[in-house]
């Protein structure tokens, strides 16, 4: 989870490469009208991100029920997302990308052919509830590269699955 440009589908397909399971990006769950209003500008409602959220919670569940694990990319931003895509999974465990504004715009600067405008990123960082003490998930700094961020959120995912007291 995090803002547009923390890194999610760099360093959920290296978390899942390094966790060994299925990746998706959560990106390919929205609607054409998502994507024609996230690319006009226009930011995503809770209405229009229902069904959006729905699908990855879906995606999630057939992978637990199958016993086969996933690492999926989402933003996730608010408190309301998660419990409901821990409604569909409650097994989710949550991987929160973190890092301050300027690091962030200037990656999005970067990117070429995205929908996410990065007039946007302000709207992401004002929507962004970081996770609760009582939400099962892990913070990890995207201040270095994506590959010592995927190491170190496997490292807490495994940590926090072993029972770990302090997985931060």
């Amino acid at each position: 989870m995090g803002v547009s440009g923390s890194g999610k589908t760099t360093v959920g397909a290296l978390l899942a490469e390094r966790l060994g399971v299925a990746y998706a990006e959560a990106d390919s769950f929205h609607s054409p009208a998502n994507i024609a209003k996230m690319t006009a500008g226009t930011p995503l409602t809770d209405e229009d991100r229902g069904p959006w959220l729905d699908a990855i919670g879906a995606w999630a569940r057939e992978r637990a029920e199958r016993g086969a694990g996933g690492v999926v990319s989402c933003s996730a931003l608010k408190r309301a997302y998660r419990d409901r895509l821990r409604a569909a999974e409650p097994g989710l465990v949550f991987v929160h990308l973190s890092g301050d504004r300027e690091l962030i715009a200037a990656r999005m600067a970067e990117r070429a052919d995205h929908f996410m405008p990065p007039a946007l990123l302000d709207s992401q960082f004002a929507a962004l509830q970081p996770l609760a003490n009582d939400e099962a998930g892990v913070t990890v700094s995207v201040a270095v590269d994506p590959a010592d961020v995927a190491d170190r959120a496997a490292e807490k995912v495994r940590r926090l699955a072993a029972g770990a007291d302090d997985a931060s």
